[in-house]
């Protein structure tokens, strides 16, 4: 095997071991990965530093830091500890009620506005109710993520991957709610039964101060009623910008950072202040995959495995898009769903012209990649984000305590999606 091609395979395999091991920090290890992958480039000559900047996904990043913005102005209106005591009280306190609220409501929010955003707004909520009720909130933040990657998966603008599937294989909104909605909502209800089964012991826990919580009154939290006005304004807009941003011909990302710059400029806030409170860990965690993925890219690699698929045009049509559903969801569970839809647009643009699937590889990929994010907490960027806030707490979610709830919920959904690939395939072309 050539250098140019066993270093980078090195370089992201060694990063991958540690990623998931969790023994060094998972943002220094994706800087430490992508500096090598440069520099091994550049000594190479597979890989330069003008690549690995249009590797990085502008899209994925300005969205998440637009919206981690607008998220950090509503941190001090009060807002979160309003919907926590609201949500508590109509859950009474008991941490299975609040799974299927909080998770139920994530989840048909995200197949609206997209799951990354989605988590970035409730999940502090989550914090809130946890700590006001004295329960382990590792359950309620797993349950918010996965749920938001399975119904997510139902629209085209629900999840990452298929706005960029919708945009290789001119697919509309429409299509997506016709062909996908039915399967996430399916595969939602199956989760949140894996998810009763799986965390039963913590769920089984007695909140404490329930009785001080049903006698709160939720508007008594709101600090800044003002600046709430303005934000919630502001995303209003977002959202609907989110909507019409293929007629308008602009990034979600450009949207979310328009959106944040205009708060900003509207609240005049401490800047330092709302700026601190940006999770920059991913999005440095997110651009160095992005480097590394554009690094196996640029050695060839990518495209030599999608040569290699092409035997797979030989089989039944049927077979090869339940074969797809597996082989994506399987490496969305290692590597982040986005990076590696960008790599899979081409290898499924040429297996459905080779193989003459019309459309069944394209939902394939999106049902593979939606639901195999939910396999590992690297995965998906929302389950990243839920992992990275659950660090602050006094119960982190570790790769084992994310695996066990994680693989049963791929497995159950990515089940779903094959039986629905099988049985349908005629449809889904």
């Amino acid at each position: 095997m050539e250098l140019t091609v066993l270093v980078p395979l090195l370089i992201f395999g060694v990063a991958l071991f540690f990623i998931l091991s969790e023994k060094i920090h998972r943002t220094i290890v994706a800087l430490v990965g992508a500096a090598a992958m440069v520099i091994a480039g550049h000594f190479l000559g597979f890989y330069g530093e003008i690549e690995a900047i249009t590797a990085v996904d502008f899209n994925t990043i300005g969205l998440l830091m637009g919206m981690m913005i607008l998220v950090a102005l509503l941190a001090n209106t009060g807002v979160f500890e309003y919907l926590a005591i609201y949500a508590g009280q109509k859950a009474k306190g008991r941490p299975w009620a609040l799974l299927v609220i909080l998770g139920l409501t994530t989840g048909v929010v995200s197949m609206i506005l997209d799951n990354v955003t989605t988590v970035i707004l409730i999940a502090p909520v989550t914090l809130k109710i946890a700590s006001i009720l004295r329960i382990n909130p590792i359950p309620l933040l797993i349950g918010e993520a996965l749920l938001s990657n399975t119904m997510g998966t139902g629209t085209l603008v629900g999840d990452p991957p298929n706005i960029i599937i919708g945009a290789a294989a001119d697919l509309s909104f429409s299509e997506f709610i016709i062909h996908l909605t039915p399967i996430a909502i399916i595969a939602t209800l199956c989760t949140l039964i894996a998810l009763r089964i799986v965390f039963r012991k913590q769920l089984a826990e007695e909140p404490h101060g329930v009785d001080s919580l049903l006698q709160m009154d939720p508007k008594h939290s709101i600090k800044d009623a003002e600046t709430l006005r303005k934000v919630l304004i502001v995303i209003g807009l977002v959202v609907v910008a989110f909507f019409v941003h293929g007629q308008l011909h602009l990034l979600p990302a450009t949207v979310a950072i328009a959106g944040a710059a205009l708060a900003l400029l509207w609240v005049r806030p401490k800047v330092d202040e709302v700026l601190g409170k940006v999770e920059w860990s991913v999005l440095l965690f997110f651009a160095g995959l992005f480097v590394m993925v554009g690094g196996l890219e640029s050695a060839e690699i990518l495209s030599a495995a999608a040569g290699g698929l092409q035997s797979l045009t030989e089989l039944d049509p049927a077979i090869l898009g339940v074969s797809l559903i597996w082989l994506a969801a399987i490496i969305s569970a290692l590597v982040d769903n986005i990076p590696f839809t960008i790599a899979a647009v081409p290898v499924v643009e040429s297996l459905s012209e080779s193989a003459g699937t019309g459309n069944a590889l394209w939902w394939a990929l999106a049902m593979g990649a939606g639901f195999g994010g939910n396999g590992t907490p690297i995965g998906s960027t929302a389950g990243v984000i839920v992992v990275n806030m659950s660090e602050k707490t006094d119960t982190p979610i570790t790769f084992r305590t994310w695996v066990l709830s994680g693989t049963v919920a791929t497995l159950v959904s990515v089940t779903i999606g094959s039986i629905a690939m099988a049985l349908f395939f005629d449809f889904f072309r």
